[in-house]
């Protein structure tokens, strides 16, 4: 079992990863809430990813609990509006760490708004400990601001714990398209683009504040569909599948 890990671990070109999740992907086909199950599902992929030899963090989304421009809020102010959201990411956080633990997995949530009763205060340094000894690190509450979304988090922390890529699974959708797959049978898909591209395209892989940290720091963004088998651990360990924009 050990020799199985390592050879895994030499054949993966990454050593440390931030697996950003939407909050749709908590919610399963309900679409709204948390299914216990399919967060069971998610962690039993990240397990699979740390027991390879990589080092994982996590961003979840909160458009499952609460939406903010898009939705739940409208006639609200902004601000208050988006500490919402960031407190809905804290609850998906834990329901993750919860799922992540119950496996063997040791996990720990650290949040960008501090409530020490429930996690820990985001601390660079201390985040970056924990996955060198093997601990997953969920990061919640967003950046701690408003006006800024979980996209720029995962793209943010990225460059703080210097992960070597940002792997965005996408519910239902298996990469980056020139247009919606969903209603265009002939939208074209990519399979490499550079961050200018999504920027000039407007293509919906993150927002242009995030897509302009992982340029500024040469951060691979892989996107994958995170409805197949195993492909968190398939993506992780380096296949190519989905879009890959950016990077080396």
């Amino acid at each position: 079992m050990e020799v199985e890990v390592v050879i895994v671990a030499a054949q993966s070109k990454y050593k440390r990863v931030v697996l950003k999740l939407s909050g749709e992907a908590l919610a399963g086909e309900k679409g709204f809430g948390i299914d216990p199950h399919v967060v069971d599902a998610l962690a039993a992929q990240i397990q699979k990813v740390t027991e390879s030899g990589l080092e994982v963090a996590v961003v979840n989304g909160g458009g499952n609990i609460w939406r903010g421009l898009s939705g739940s809020s409208k006639g609200m102010d902004r601000a208050t509006a988006d500490y919402m959201g960031m407190l809905a990411t804290v609850i998906n956080s834990l329901a993750l760490q919860d799922a992540l633990e119950n496996r063997g997995v040791a996990t720990r949530v650290q949040t960008a708004i501090e409530m020490r009763q429930v996690a820990e205060p985001y601390i660079r340094r201390k985040a970056i400990r924990h996955m060198e000894k093997e601990r997953v690190v969920i990061f919640a509450a967003g950046t701690g601001n408003p006006y800024f979304s979980t996209d720029t988090t995962a793209a943010l922390r990225a460059a703080e714990i210097e992960a070597d890529a940002i792997l965005m699974a996408k519910k239902g959708v298996d990469g980056v398209y020139d247009s919606d797959p969903r209603t265009n049978p002939d939208a074209k898909k990519f399979d490499r683009l550079n961050y200018l591209d999504v920027i000039q395209k407007k293509l919906a892989v993150m927002d242009s504040t995030a897509i302009s940290l992982c340029m500024d720091n040469n951060i691979p963004i892989i996107v994958f569909n995170i409805d197949g088998e195993d492909n968190i651990y398939r993506v992780a360990l380096g296949e190519e599948i989905g879009t890959v924009v950016g990077g080396k």
